[in-house]
């Protein structure tokens, strides 16, 4: 571990990190906004082939994540990290070269569903590893800082990749992105190529049996940590009751609701789609507040009372997003004063998040043996995404039976009985 009592920065480990990271994952936004237009360019707006497309791709990640956590326990974190990118750089290029021979759009589409499910079971193998690098290369008094940089540059990447993606995938050929895609994960395994840190190799030769052994232990250790399984018992419904919102809620009000309004908020320069992109960049503009702002700010001991008090505030933004939208909208008094409310209220929401999620991560860091890291990280990201496929389908259902309205009383709801309990759990207050 690099010990400096300066800026994290000052760590030529983390700096290799931050900026592998920087890249493929600019990377990732670029490919995943281009794809999912492209799959509905040459499929004729097939929205079942680009939900499923998007739903193997999301079970392949689950699938391989507890490979992820067991490798990253046992091998070279930063090996698997250059591995992973390499395999997944010369995986898009090698798809790019296909498509660019068989031109017709089935096969396009073959090429891209198998590099889908292939491409996130590399990141499955590489997210838990990742996770569990800092730590090792960070004093633990670093920690909050640095898990800041990080959020810092996902809001960056949030706000101008998209805008980016935008202009590329008009300006140039979709081949052409793609290469470039696949030579940012390339170029970011370069980076992580010059990752050290102390690592003890094991003799023991790892077998399928010595693998489920391993994801057995990971469940045993994690029950050993009360306040991490509350944790995650509340991570899993805060995601099950706040995903309907972003995934099902936001587009089915700009289609129907924004589209159909004679007139709006700045709609002579606005379509309805672009305030789907203005509420994303008032999110990505207050999250990168908050995480300059915790940057720079000393490290606590303890953080869960403070989130539980974090994750109410939440509670009461959505409880108002519901009264707005049934005020307003349904009640038909003023589309443009719940356009203000929810994009004030994405504000305050992008801002809280980043004080939730900054906090938590470094406390999971801090509480859990480095040596069990990957594989908790593993079990944490199963355990917090793992209802989210559920709650899509049931949000989509209650949308189209009930209504927004019903369907913001649902997760409103639940969201704030969730944040209630986590205030009144004890285990969670000694995180």
């Amino acid at each position: 571990m690099e010990r400096n009592d300066r800026n994290v920065f000052a760590g030529r480990n983390f700096r290799l990190v931050f900026f592998g990271a920087l890249v493929s994952e600019l990377g990732a936004l670029l490919y995943s906004f281009a794809v999912s237009f492209y799959i509905l360019e040459i499929s004729n707006n097939n929205a079942f082939l680009q939900g499923l497309y998007l739903a193997l791709c999301g079970l392949s990640m689950l699938l391989f994540t507890p490979v992820g956590g067991v490798l990253g326990d046992r091998y070279n974190k930063a090996k698997i990290m250059y591995s992973c990118d390499f395999i997944k750089g010369g995986m898009i290029i090698l798809a790019t070269i296909l498509m660019l021979i068989f031109q017709k759009p089935d096969a396009h589409l073959t090429v891209l569903f198998v590099l889908g499910i292939a491409g996130n079971a590399v990141s499955g193998v590489f997210n838990p590893a990742s996770g569990a690098l800092l730590p090792r290369i960070v004093e633990e008094n670093k920690l909050q800082q640095a898990n800041s940089y990080f959020t810092i540059k996902s809001s960056l990447e949030g706000i101008l990749g998209v805008i980016l993606a935008g202009i590329l995938y008009s300006a140039v050929p979709v081949y052409v992105l793609f290469f470039f895609v696949g030579a940012c994960f390339v170029g970011s395994g370069f980076s992580e190529l010059f990752i050290r840190y102390d690592h003890t190799p094991t003799d023991e030769k790892l077998t399928l049996k010595l693998a489920f052994r391993d994801m057995r232990d990971g469940l045993v250790y994690l029950k050993t940590k009360k306040a991490i399984l509350s944790l995650l018992g509340v991570i899993l419904f805060i995601n099950f009751f706040f995903n309907p919102i972003t995934g099902n809620f936001l587009p089915y009000f700009i289609k129907t609701d924004l589209s159909s309004a004679p007139s709006y908020l700045f709609s002579k320069v606005l379509t309805p789609e672009l305030w789907l992109s203005v509420v994303n960049v008032l999110f990505g503009i207050s999250s990168l507040a908050g995480a300059v702002i915790l940057s720079a700010a000393e490290q606590p001991d303890k953080c869960g009372h403070k989130v539980a008090v974090r994750i109410c505030f939440l509670a009461i933004v959505m409880v108002i997003w519901t009264l707005c939208y049934w005020y307003f909208i349904d009640r038909g008094v003023s589309m443009n004063a719940f356009l203000i409310s929810l994009s004030l209220g994405t504000l305050v929401m992008g801002f809280f998040i980043s004080y939730v999620n900054i906090p938590i991560s470094t406390a999971i860091m801090r509480v859990v043996d480095k040596e069990m890291l990957s594989k908790v990280n593993s079990i944490t990201s199963i355990g917090s995404q793992g209802m989210i496929p559920i709650s899509s389908v049931l949000a989509g259902v209650i949308l189209q039976t009930l209504g927004s309205t019903w369907l913001l009383v649902f997760c409103s709801a639940g969201f704030a009985v969730t944040a209630i309990l986590m205030l009144l759990n004890k285990s969670i207050r000694e995180l």
